[in-house]
């Protein structure tokens, strides 16, 4: 269903829907199957996502029990992009989907330099949402039988690691205690950026800076939150496939789910089309803006190389929650989570995030920052309802806690009027957006 056709055309176009519909119990058998049917593809249609041959259906949404669904509050939504625009984001969009179809909206500038307006078309960089990417490529070669969650890194990449105790579920956890190297990189914003805007690296030599390093915890016992395993993670899909990972990504997810605007051309430093030039923050207040938009992202790769729309991780995150990228027992294996900080609000699962909301609702995903670019991707547990957020700046920790806003307005509604000023909960926008790497502002 494109963004301007209606729900009620696409009944339309279900061959018998409407007749079935009326007939009720006196249908026949096989029309009765069809009007299901159509049912069911008029229902993955709103939601931007087909059934795809063969996939695995979604487990039923923890608490089971449908209540009604608060109506996003788009005037919220705008409110939290003005905000990432009062931090010093030069522009910012988001893009709701839900049971009543497509809802977005774009403000400032994609482009300083020409003055082009956001588009919600453009594509950007989503940096750590590749690790979901990431993630789902490798539970599925564990849905193979080519790897095992809690097997040593070290049986597949033999003598890489210098502790065999941690395993495939420690990376993806972020709780291997491999120093994140990207502290060091960008110790200094600007500087540590421009001098590995155009340089390539490999794997090993991103692996070596961490290694370089103490390590953080002891393997599985605390979570921290390092890119170095998304890089260990890059090696383990093109040890075992054979292949380098933006094939697998291409043929895993991106053409199964026709994502016409994502792509991993690392090291390619061009964003192809329509797109939103990003702008990175200096550490110095005052200092002009860094347009970052042109880079490698070598340093990062299969941690946060991605490139997206929010048409796409819409349908990306839909799809993943909805059981088209993995069995039940592998996304229910990946929607366990456990906590990351002290408000019980905010847990990692496998290379997924879930955010708990003011509201009660829950929702799963994962935030992504590289220079010049705030995103967060997130779905209900359902797939119901998703919702794509970006700004085009980045090392302005502000900025990314008020985009983080965009969530709370558009999965809990409008905000009931406080009966007082003690019952008053904090929302969970409120709380300082997690950085997914370093930032001194």
């Amino acid at each position: 269903m494109t963004e301007g056709e209606s729900l009620n055309s696409v009944r339309r176009k279900i061959t018998g829907f409407g007749s079935a519909a009326t007939r009720g119990h006196d249908a026949a058998p096989h029309n009765r199957r069809r009007l299901v049917a159509g049912a069911t593809l008029v229902a993955a249609l709103a939601a931007g996502v087909l059934p795809a041959a063969g996939a695995h259906a979604a487990p039923a949404a923890p608490g089971a029990a449908r209540t009604a669904t608060p109506a996003p509050d788009m005037e919220g939504v705008t409110a939290a992009l003005n905000a990432a625009m009062a931090q010093g984001a030069p522009g910012a969009m988001a893009r709701f989907t839900g049971p009543e179809g497509v809802q977005a909206r774009t403000l400032g500038v994609r482009d300083r330099e020409s003055g082009a307006a956001m588009d919600i078309r453009a594509r950007f960089r989503i940096g750590s949402v590749s690790k979901t990417f990431s993630s789902v490529v490798l539970l599925q070669l564990v849905q193979e039988g080519k790897l095992e969650l809690d097997a040593p890194v070290n049986r597949y990449l033999p003598g890489l690691l210098p502790d065999d105790r941690i395993t495939v579920r420690h990376l993806l956890t972020h709780r291997s205690g491999l120093a994140d190297y990207t502290n060091a990189m960008f110790e200094h914003t600007v500087p540590g950026f421009e001098a590995v805007r155009n340089r390539v690296f490999s794997y090993q030599e991103l692996l070596d800076l961490s290694l370089s390093e103490p390590r953080t915890t002891e393997p599985g016992v605390s979570y921290k939150y390092s890119n170095t395993n998304f890089v260990v993670v890059g090696m383990l899909i093109e040890k075992t496939t054979g292949k380098p990972v933006a094939k697998e990504y291409q043929r895993r997810i991106i053409t199964p789910l026709g994502l016409r605007n994502t792509s991993y051309v690392h090291p390619d430093v061009h964003i192809a089309g329509l797109h939103v030039h990003g702008y990175l923050h200096p550490d110095e207040e005052g200092a002009p803006l860094v347009d970052s938009t042109e880079q490698t992202v070598s340093w990062a790769q299969s941690a946060g190389a991605v490139i997206s729309s929010p048409a796409d991780l819409n349908t990306f995150m839909t799809a993943l929650m909805r059981g088209r990228l993995l069995s039940p027992q592998m996304l229910e294996a990946m929607t366990t989570v456990t906590p990351t900080d002290a408000t019980n609000t905010r847990f990692y699962g496998l290379g997924l995030r879930r955010y708990d909301l003011s509201c009660g609702t829950q929702v799963y995903g994962h935030t992504g920052t590289v220079q010049g670019y705030y995103t967060y991707a997130f779905a209900t547990r359902d797939g119901r309802r998703s919702l794509a957020a970006m700004a085009n700046t980045s090392n302005k920790g502000s900025a990314n806690t008020a985009l983080g806003g965009t969530l709370e307005a558009a999965f809990c509604g409008k905000k009931p009027a406080a009966k007082s000023s003690s019952s008053v909960q904090p929302r969970s926008s409120m709380l300082p957006a997690e950085s997914d790497m370093p930032e001194h502002r």
